[in-house]
């Protein structure tokens, strides 16, 4: 009996260290969307970050969408092109698809169904460079530079959490007289293996510029 417990936590040790291990490499090996961080106010980071190209769908699901969106980085597209996926994934609505890769999503006005997402191209690409999709419902869409507010925590990312960090961001900017541009959204950093001990999240929001 002693050795059948000795094993089994022999075992969990080993799966543990090796849970542990797939959490750092992935981590390291991810490429991250680049920003300026320009400063700290009340724990909510502010920071700066340069103009982006998307691949962008809108879809019934994230599920589809999200599949779209990994057809067109892995070469259905007018290169033939296989693209790195890069950290984090954005998304503003719906069910969160927690994959280590650029990616944006939100419901429609018009449909709550309906969920738009976009996967964020590496830095190296330009509106120039980045291949064409092929498929039609996929489109390239370039975002200029923009100022964003951040709040981080790790790990999961419920919508009841989320929801909590977002009232606090969004309070936060309230009382520095700060003002949001736009909606809300999540971003996530790991893939959905990594224990969540070591996960990083955060909520954002564009603010105004300030003069």
């Amino acid at each position: 009996m002693r050795s059948l417990t000795k094993m089994i936590l022999v075992g969990g040790s080993v799966v543990l260290a090796g849970w542990v291990g797939w959490g750092f490499y992935s981590t390291k090996k991810a490429k991250s969307v680049p920003y300026e961080q320009l400063r700290t106010v009340n724990g909510t980071e502010i920071r700066r970050y340069p103009q982006t190209i998307l691949a962008e769908t809108t879809a019934p699901t994230q599920r589809i969408a999200f599949q779209r969106l990994f057809r067109y980085i892995s070469g259905t597209n007018q290169s033939n092109e296989s693209i790195s996926m890069t950290a984090p994934v954005e998304t503003q609505s719906g069910d969160s698809i927690p994959m280590t890769a650029p990616v944006r999503s939100e419901a429609t006005e018009t449909e709550a169904e309906t969920v738009r997402m976009a996967f964020y191209l590496p830095s190296e690409y330009t509106p120039e460079t980045a291949p064409e999709p092929t498929e039609p419902d996929v489109t390239l869409i370039t975002e200029p530079e923009k100022t964003v507010a951040v709040d981080q925590f790790s790990w999961y990312a419920p919508e009841w959490r989320v929801t909590r960090r977002t009232q606090k961001l969004l309070s936060t900017l309230e009382r520095e007289d700060i003002e949001p541009e736009s909606d809300p959204y999540l971003l996530r950093y790991n893939d959905p293996w990594t224990p969540p001990f070591m996960r990083r999240n955060e909520v954002a929001v564009k603010i105004v510029e300030e003069s």
